[in-house]
């Protein structure tokens, strides 16, 4: 067994009044081994460490860890110091109480032992009232709204499970040098911190990044570094939504920001898509005072918003005064056509925020990303973030600007674009020969997933289920929407998803769906 080491002082319980010291200190360490705070094996603090930290006499320590030894809780060894006992009784750590049937002195004894020790250490060591019933807790409207965000699940990638890149392929060692130089290098300025809208060469490197390949006009003083596009959510909704404002989403859409919105007390308004985007005419609209998209690749459809519906879009905030929220979904990624413009680039009055986040095209557990604002907005978002998170973590923050500036981003991008476009066309072509007449797959144009639509009258949930026997990972649509779903479908991945799986996938996915079929596939 590995030994742990406690270097740190030994926390104890209050100490009664008038309570003897050695009975006290005694009492203390046991109920601490008994409970688990001490564990098998933990070296204690020296003798002189723990007299000098509680104000006791080291006499009376020494006297207490003989005590203590005896009863067979800690053992001193020379060089080693005193340590809880490697092996202790199960009847010590492992207790079941006996129930009033029992009898017998086979039947108590255990218990007895640690029931007479917990008291003892009870009595001398915190001498407080018996527990009462805890009135529940009182929460904030803010504490009874919010509701969960679903979790990563951290179990191997298989079909088609969506929002996940190709982690396998991700330049752990390159990443890892870059680190490694950056952190030879670092300053006490960079152990110390930064502004709270984010470490300056890396909001440079955004800025640059998004103005070539986004076409997004800002400077780098109107970037500020979140760890991702639910936090740039948050951050926006508590500026600019109070209970009760409007503020409307797609529909079907991204269920964190739905989440973020109805937390606060906003009033969420759905508003339904067709083949060019969110409908800007819908009566749903009205009154608005922020506007959810995601247009470069909708969330969850894959739908393009059309140039025409943007313009439309960033006219009715300028006239009705509204901002609009501009997720940049799954954009570094397409396959086919011109790149789309960022809405924000055609923004000319400052009516969009612009979001996205580092963690799709990298890897999950990198909590970066950015919120590009209205100049108007830029110090009530640097006041905001210097009272919340302070500033994004700032190593993580200078490697990857460095990993930006070393050209290391785009090349994984464009090497990245490449394999999920292959992965793509395997599932295409391998969908049009196993689910002809079962699932129509979206023609996506960019993205880490895409979308099937129903056929033969299957419902979502239940083609859900039925893959999932055969482990294989779909998502219904009906999911994300807040009503009923406008059309029966089914989100699938495929970055995560090498083509062997993807086939397999799509074999065990056809025979699922032809289980549900209601018409039999041609």
């Amino acid at each position: 067994m590995a030994k742990q080491t406690t270097h740190l002082p030994l926390m104890l319980p209050p100490r009664a009044p008038g309570a003897p010291a050695a009975r006290w200190l005694v009492a203390g360490v046991r109920a601490a081994i008994l409970e688990g705070r001490l564990r098998p094996g933990a070296r204690l603090p020296s003798s002189r460490d723990l007299a000098r930290h509680h104000g006791l006499s080291r006499g009376t320590v020494v006297s207490a860890f003989e005590q203590l030894a005896a009863e067979g809780y800690l053992e001193a060894r020379v060089g080693s110091g005193t340590r809880v006992t490697a092996v202790l009784p199960d009847s010590l750590l492992e207790v079941d109480y006996p129930s009033p049937a029992a009898t017998g002195p086979t039947a108590v004894t255990a218990a007895t032992a640690v029931t007479a020790a917990t008291a003892t250490a009870a009595e001398a060591a915190t001498a407080h009232p018996p527990a009462q019933r805890r009135p529940p807790r009182r929460l904030s409207h803010y504490g009874r709204r919010v509701r969960p965000f679903p979790e990563i699940r951290i179990v191997p990638a298989r079909a088609f499970r969506t929002d996940l890149p190709a982690l396998d392929l991700f330049p752990t060692t390159l990443w890892a040098q870059v680190a490694a130089r950056r952190l030879r290098r670092a300053s006490t300025n960079l152990l110390l911190g930064c502004g709270p809208m984010g470490y300056r060469p890396l909001q440079e490197a955004v800025t640059g990044y998004l103005t070539a390949s986004r076409g997004v006009h800002c400077v780098p003083e109107q970037v500020a570094i979140v760890s991702g596009v639910q936090e740039a959510l948050d951050l926006a909704a508590r500026l600019l939504l109070n209970p009760g404002d409007r503020v409307a989403i797609e529909d079907p859409g991204y269920v964190g920001a739905d989440l973020v919105f109805a937390a606060l007390g906003a009033a969420v308004a759905p508003i339904p898509l067709d083949d060019e985007g969110m409908t800007v005419g819908d009566s749903s609209l009205a009154g608005a005072r922020l506007v959810y998209v995601t247009p470069a690749h909708q969330f969850p459809t894959g739908v393009a918003m059309s140039l025409p519906r943007r313009l439309a879009l960033l006219e009715w905030a300028r006239s009705s005064g509204a901002l609009i929220f501009e997720d940049d979904y799954d954009s570094e990624y397409r396959y086919r056509g011109r790149p789309l413009p960022a809405l924000q680039g055609l923004d000319r009055h400052g009516q969009v925020l612009f979001a996205g986040s580092f963690s799709k095209v990298l890897f999950p557990s990198l909590r970066l990303g950015y919120l590009v604002v209205p100049a108007d907005l830029v110090d009530a978002v640097a006041a905001t973030l210097s009272v919340t998170s302070r500033h994004a973590p700032l190593l993580e923050q200078a490697v990857l600007a460095d990993f930006i500036a070393g050209g290391h981003f785009s090349r994984h991008v464009r090497r990245m674009r490449q394999v999920y476009a292959d992965r793509l066309a395997v599932l295409l072509e391998c969908a049009a020969e196993r689910l002809a007449g079962l699932l129509e797959i979206s023609g996506v144009e960019a993205g880490l997933q895409t979308v099937g639509w129903l056929r033969g009258g299957i419902d979502g949930e239940a083609a859900a289920r039925a893959a999932a026997r055969r482990r294989v990972e779909v998502t219904p649509l009906s999911r994300y929407s807040r009503g009923a779903a406008p059309r029966e479908g089914l989100q699938l991945g495929f970055a995560a998803v090498d083509p062997p799986e993807i086939r397999r996938g799509v074999g065990d996915l056809a025979a699922a769906l032809a289980e549900e079929s209601i018409t039999p596939p041609p």
